[in-house]
């Protein structure tokens, strides 16, 4: 790959969960995922099976409380990706994530598009009423399946759980970055959720080079320009040293 052109090229930026396993969150679906040693853990985040079954709930709320997310700080690699973003080679970042920590590490919270939601709020699934996420753990001891202060429905975090659809914007917003760019890096995400692994193949149909930074093969791999293992506080600083060198 011609690095000079690294430079100067229109860049978008994926991230996954292994972008946050340097902070002490555990990724989903990799040797030591939560849902490769825990299974069962999966129905907690089903949809239909949250809105149905108090006991779910209660577990489901019970985790949260227990996430390693709510006191995680920012990666050498999340602060890397806020100095290309303020340099203005990196529009926004994507991120799969719901820990918040892109935006911990100083990125505009207009410069991050969730894709999958946000572990610190929280809404009524009847009347739409937010409130911090915070507030509901703090009040979890007397009220374990949560409830609407103002209308008494079910409240969820604002993640997307299996069986809900991806927020339009946020996909829309996305799409146009992956048609947009010159450059795609995928880092730390095996690309086998859709529809946001789709960016990957959208990207790379639109003519972009595909960078993945990621240290388990991905479905996207032989689209790949170019293929990072390294450990991704090593790889994302010293890629993003390459961009504004």
């Amino acid at each position: 790959m011609d690095h000079s052109r690294l430079r100067t090229s229109r860049l978008a930026v994926l991230t996954g969960a292994g972008i946050s396993t340097g902070s002490g969150i555990p990724d989903f679906r990799g040797p030591a995922g939560v849902w490769t040693l825990h299974p069962d853990r999966a129905r907690l985040l089903d949809i239909d099976a949250f809105l149905s079954d108090p006991e779910v709930r209660v577990a489901g709320w019970l985790d949260w409380s227990k996430s390693p997310a709510l006191g995680a700080t920012p990666t050498a690699a999340h602060l890397a990706l806020t100095r290309l973003v303020a340099s203005g080679s990196l529009g926004e970042v994507l991120t799969q994530n719901f820990d918040g920590l892109q935006q911990a590490a100083g990125t505009p919270d207009d410069a991050v598009v969730e894709l999958h939601g946000t572990l610190h709020a929280t809404s009524c699934q009847r009347c739409g009423r937010g409130v911090p996420t915070a507030d509901v753990l703090a009040d979890l001891g007397a009220h374990p399946d949560p409830a609407c202060a103002s209308c008494g429905g079910i409240l969820k975090p604002d993640i997307v759980y299996f069986g809900e659809v991806l927020p339009a914007e946020a996909m829309n917003r996305a799409v146009e970055a992956a048609q947009a760019c010159e450059v795609f890096i995928a880092i730390g995400t095996t690309l086998s959720v859709f529809p946001v692994a789709s960016l990957a193949g959208i990207a790379v149909e639109a003519g972009a080079d595909l960078i993945i930074v990621n240290a388990e093969p991905t479905g996207y791999d032989r689209y790949a320009a170019e293929i990072i293992r390294e450990p991704i506080d090593e790889a994302v600083p010293a890629l993003v040293e390459r961009y504004l060198g």
